[in-house]
This record gives C-alpha cells, sequence and structure tokens, in this order.
C-alpha cells in the first residue's frame, strides 16, 4: 500500500532504512494515523493526494500504533474491498509501517485523555495514538483528523505537529 508511493529501489519495494530528516520539521519518526492509511488506498479521497505526496517524499519511519490497524482494515474492507485490506496486510508483512504495541501505561494515559477530552469525544484509538506518540516522545502526527489531535496538549510538548 504505503510502496507504491514511495519511490521503487532497483529490485522493487523493501523495508526503507531510516534516512534524513524531513527538513521542514527534523522529524524522523512520525506515528500514522488511520485516516491516511485510507486515504492512500482511495484515490478518490480528498486526503489522496496531499498523504500520496507526503509518503512519497518522507524518508523516516512511520510508526503505525496497533490499534491502528484493524480500524485501517475494517475501513479499507468495507469501502474498497478485500483487496485493499489485503494490500494493507502486505505492507504490514514488508514492514512498510513500524508496527508499535500499547504498553499497560498507555492504556492508563488512554483513560486519562478520554477523560480528561470527554467533551471532545476523541474515542479509544486516538487516546491510544496519543499515549503511544507521549511515551515515544513523538511530536508529529500523520493525520486527517485535525479536530482532534489539535486540542489535545500532550505531555512531552507544547502541541502536537500533525501532518500533511
Amino acid at each position: 500500500l504505503l510502496c507504491r508511493y514511495r519511490k521503487q529501489q532497483e529490485n522493487g519495494c523493501r523495508k526503507k532504512t531510516r534516512g534524513p530528516a524531513l527538513e521542514k520539521t527534523g522529524a524522523v519518526d512520525i506515528v500514522i494515523d488511520t485516516g491516511i492509511i485510507y486515504a492512500l488506498a482511495d484515490r478518490s479521497d480528498a486526503w489522496h493526494e496531499k498523504a500520496a505526496g507526503f509518503i512519497n517524499s518522507f524518508r523516516g519511519r512511520l510508526i503505525a500504533p496497533s490499534p491502528v490497524l484493524p480500524e485501517a482494515c475494517y475501513l479499507l474492507n468495507t469501502y474498497l474491498g478485500q483487496n485493499a485490506e489485503l494490500s494493507f496486510i502486505s505492507s504490514l508483512i514488508r514492514k512498510e509501517l513500524n508496527v508499535e504495541h500499547f504498553r499497560d501505561s498507555d492504556l492508563v494515559r488512554s483513560e486519562e485523555v478520554l477523560k480528561k477530552y470527554k467533551d471532545q469525544n476523541i474515542g479509544f484509538v486516538d487516546a491510544l495514538i496519543i499515549a503511544i506518540s507521549e511515551r515515544l516522545k513523538i511530536r508529529h502526527i500523520l493525520t486527517t483528523d485535525r479536530r482532534h489531535f489539535s486540542v489535545i496538549h500532550p505531555n512531552h510538548c507544547e502541541k502536537f505537529i500533525l501532518l500533511p
């Protein structure tokens, strides 16, 4: 799924090694959210061009929190069909994304986020993305969800930098 948007290496798509940081942001590690994964697969999605352009030029490490995976699979299968879901799973097998599993401490933090921002209806997956990003000290989130992530005040920085 992501491979088609990254420059092909001589022998096809392979796991990217840690490359130079994004010039604009200085980011090397970026957390990816469900909406971007879906936008990459759906060429008619409003975010498709922005997402594809970003992925094509980014040379850092993309980190997918594990709760994003079933959410993305559900959307891909429901709206684009089983082949889209299988393509995404293949990209995971090829290690195009680095999967980060949540820990007990992330569950505790996600509950805190959900309670603190109860009026925003953040949702469990987004709360875990926040908790994992805080634990890994990552400020950059590749997301289509400006509404939720823009109101969060993370523990490790002033605010998240939302991309693209």
